[in-house]
């Protein structure tokens, strides 16, 4: 793994150690950590969000309030990033807030990605519901998370679901040069079920100095 002090390394830099610079060069920058003063902004479109199967939207509106899945089906949703770095006691971790222009109002997603002992932990939802325990790999320039544990979370209430019933998430973070720009993929899937949540799409992508002003709203 790479030297370096916490402060100085990003969750997936902690992670990854030499496997990183197999990343698009790109991704490199996009994943390594982020000055301090300084934050990371995004802006771009979705090709689509949510799930056109209407009868699992009840299911997603439980977690709709904490900005963890929205119960929509729609495309061509524009939306922005912010990337914040921070600390999570046991090491680096980064705050992302998702923006999402959706037909009838904006929804704000939020999340905490943190790396420890163990590998990546990523805390979706503001207060945060679902804790999920991601394996992290680099292939074909690309990165691939893949979920190894999701917990439920509600206030002191922790609740682990069985390998067997737990919801399979995997994202993949890839730079398309033809586009000139980064791709992000994301997937949920259950046992039985099939995919109940995605969401794919591109946008560009900067590191930008002192805090943002409201720039993803």
């Amino acid at each position: 793994m790479a030297a370096g002090s916490q402060e100085e390394r990003s969750p997936y830099q902690a992670v990854l150690g030499d496997e990183l610079a197999e990343l698009h060069p790109r991704l490199q920058a996009y994943f390594s950590v982020i000055p301090a003063g300084h934050h990371g902004f995004g802006r771009g479109v979705f090709d689509m969000v949510g799930t056109p199967r209407r009868w699992l939207w009840p299911a997603l509106a439980v977690l709709r309030r904490a900005g963890v899945v929205f119960p929509v089906w729609q495309r061509d949703v524009p939306f922005t990033v912010v990337n914040r770095p921070a600390a999570d006691g046991a090491g680096p971790a980064i705050n992302a807030d998702r923006f999402f222009a959706l037909t009838g109002g904006g929804r704000h997603m939020r999340d905490r990605i943190a790396a420890d002992g163990s590998g990546l932990h990523d805390r979706l939802g503001f207060p945060a519901r679902l804790d999920t325990r991601l394996e992290a790999s680099v292939v074909g320039g690309a990165l691939r998370l893949r979920s190894t544990r999701v917990t439920f979370l509600a206030g002191a209430l922790r609740l682990t679901f069985p390998r067997r019933l737990a919801p399979v998430v995997e994202l993949t973070e890839s730079f398309d040069d033809t586009l000139g720009a980064q791709r992000v993929t994301l997937t949920v899937r259950a046992p039985l079920l099939g995919t109940i949540y995605q969401y794919a799409g591109a946008f560009d992508y900067e590191i930008r100095p002192g805090e943002p002003a409201g720039e993803g709203k």
